[in-house]
């Protein structure tokens, strides 16, 4: 039987019990008790420890005997005893039961001790092996198992980072060939990147290259609500990597618990998460030649927020920065990732990777498996080039939503949109050559997109390259604008990165006229009481220029957006012919390509 239903079934026992022995009686209080003794309506009494139990005589016509009790008032129980004698009313003592009155407290005490076994049992926290209420005891997770170890073979890019991580494998293989020297390996190595670069894989491939353990955790964590109870776990996660060294210990996040302290606000940081920093900072700091088997791995998107302290050399002093995959890159990635699916022969790997430029290794890794779903939702028996192309239109601009139903005006509208972005992109020497156009909605307000594919990856642009792009943002708004005579909503999204890409130009870049070579967006930082600064208007920033200076910089801004549009408009009244044959051709077919396109211009 199981112990919640034996606690059950107690409870149910102790109830009939308590029921059984007070059944038949009526409780009055001592006043009452005192008349029916002066009125000997009582027949017989008896006296049970403190309580008083009184007995009528019998009822001639029922002939069941009526039972009173009443509490015991020692003040009084001379003056009583001395009625009943006086009234010749018989009355006997009788040991005192214990078990009607404890049955009041032991009855709920084991409700309570039922219910708390049940939720003991049925706590997902709470392993059979460790208490519950074990919060100073690290959640971080050991991956010791080195039947199938992840290496660099399994980590397709990030060709510098391999590298300097390799120093980390040849320490700790052979860390006397450093000793020997003099040297000493780094104690703390910060891997830094957008998110999805590969920055976790990484840090698993070095514990696999140098077959140790590697325990990981997240910075979010070792913060809990209770102040402490971070730097407990804290000791307990280096406590166990020391035991187990050589070791790798991995912090993703960190910036979860390592965020500069006092960025909480102008009262105060956040106590909890500052003492957490400081427990890291000791242990970190104390490691000596009997730990030096032990390296701290790190990984986070945010390293300008992170603690100075926590950056200094002796803790975190070598970082890596993990960056987007270049083209060759990108395709060593999607070749990793292809292993596991079966491709068609006519797949060009290459091709997938010149179209996904910008695209992290967890973005690549999403296009090749929903290459494969789109592949099984048509049964086919391999993975074809169709489908990394319509995987790649997925990721990129989303689900295609063709149950959305546009009224004609409205398609014929978003027709020319995207023409007019499209046409201004081929006129426009310096800018990326269409791949396609499509009229189909995607996403949650996509009414249609134009695909440009650029021909190499780039890392710098110049002021002409970045002018000519505003011409094609306002393209769409302009094409509209010529041929309806109107401008509808369908341009929100061309209209702020418009207005965002100008004011960089002005505010950063020293594109701009107005205010010359001043960069008025400084380096993201952090302020005495905690404010973020930089960022500008658009990223919520605090303002680095006067107002006078400020009214100029949205002068210039709106000086380059005009111009940008009137570029926009010469071009595409000199074209508009082709406009709007392009367009009617688009509200056709819907879905245009870039050879089409260029096949129309000619």
């Amino acid at each position: 039987m199981r112990p919640f239903w034996i606690y059950l079934v107690l409870a149910l026992g102790a109830a009939l019990l308590l029921h059984a022995v007070s059944a038949g009686e009526d409780r009055i209080s001592y006043a009452r008790f005192r008349e029916l003794v002066d009125s000997k309506e009582i027949a017989e009494l008896e006296i049970k420890g403190d309580l008083y139990v009184g007995r009528t005589a019998p009822d001639p016509a029922t002939r069941v005997l009526r039972s009173f009790r009443t509490g015991r008032i020692e003040s009084n129980e001379k003056d009583l005893l001395a009625a009943l004698d006086q009234r010749a009313i018989p009355y006997t003592r009788t040991d005192a039961t214990v078990l009607p009155g404890t049955m009041w407290w032991l009855l709920p005490l084991a409700g309570v001790l039922g219910l708390l076994h049940v939720a003991l049992r049925k706590a997902p926290s709470a392993p059979p092996s460790s208490p519950v209420l074990s919060f100073g005891k690290n959640k971080a997770r050991l991956y010791a198992d080195l039947t199938a170890p992840t290496t660099f073979r399994d980590v397709a890019g990030s060709v510098e980072a391999k590298t300097e991580l390799a120093e980390v494998v040849e320490f700790l293989r052979s860390p006397e060939r450093y000793r020997r020297l003099g040297g000493r390996m780094p104690k703390g190595v910060l891997l830094v990147g957008p998110p999805g670069t590969g920055k976790t894989l990484l840090a698993r491939a070095v514990a696999g290259e140098a077959s140790v353990p590697f325990f990981s955790a997240c910075g979010s964590e070792f913060v809990e609500m209770f102040v402490g109870v971070g730097a407990a776990r804290v000791r307990d996660l280096f406590a166990q990597a020391r035991e187990k060294g050589p070791c790798i210990v991995f912090i993703d996040e960190l910036d979860a618990v390592g965020k500069s302290r006092g960025m909480s606000g102008p009262i105060g940081g956040n106590d909890e998460r500052d003492q957490t920093l400081n427990q890291l900072l000791t242990e970190m700091d104390g490691f000596d030649a009997q730990h030096a088997g032990m390296i701290i791995l790190a990984a986070t998107n945010r390293a300008e927020v992170l603690d100075a302290a926590l950056l200094r050399a002796g803790r975190f002093d070598r970082r890596i920065y993990v960056d987007r995959p270049d083209l060759a890159e990108r395709r060593d990635i999607l070749q990793v990732h292809a292993r596991k699916v079966a491709l068609a022969l006519d797949v060009d790997l290459d091709a997938v990777a010149a179209q996904t430029a910008g695209l992290v290794g967890a973005d690549l890794a999403n296009v090749v498996n929903e290459a494969a779903l789109l592949a099984a939702r048509r049964r086919a028996a391999s993975v074809g080039q169709e489908d990394l192309d319509a995987s790649i239109e997925r990721v990129l601009a989303g689900l295609e939503r063709r149950g959305r139903r546009m009224v004609p005006r409205e398609k014929l509208v978003v027709a020319h949109h995207e023409v007019g972005h499209a046409l201004t992109a081929e006129l426009l020497p310096t800018q990326d050559r269409v791949r396609k156009i499509s009229i189909v909605p995607r996403g949650a307000g996509a009414l249609g997109y134009t695909m440009q594919q650029p021909a190499e990856d780039r890392y710098l642009w110049s002021r002409q390259e970045i002018l000519d792009k505003l011409v094609v943002l306002l393209g769409g708004r302009v094409a509209e604008e010529e041929i309806f005579g109107d401008v509808s909503t369908g341009a929100q999204d061309d209209l702020l990165n418009a207005t965002d890409l100008a004011r960089r130009m002005v505010r950063e870049l020293g594109m701009g006229q107005s205010v010359g070579l001043s960069a008025l967006e400084p380096r993201r930082t952090m302020s005495f009481l905690g404010v973020e600064r930089g960022g500008g208007a658009a990223g919520g920033g605090a303002r680095e220029c006067s107002d006078a200076t400020a009214r100029e910089v949205d002068a210039e801004v709106a000086r380059i957006l005009s111009a940008a549009e009137a570029r926009a408009r010469e071009l595409l009244q000199a074209h508009r012919a082709t406009l709007e044959r392009i367009a009617r051709k688009l509200y056709e077919v819907e879905t245009m390509t870039g050879a089409e396109l260029r096949a129309m211009m000619d």
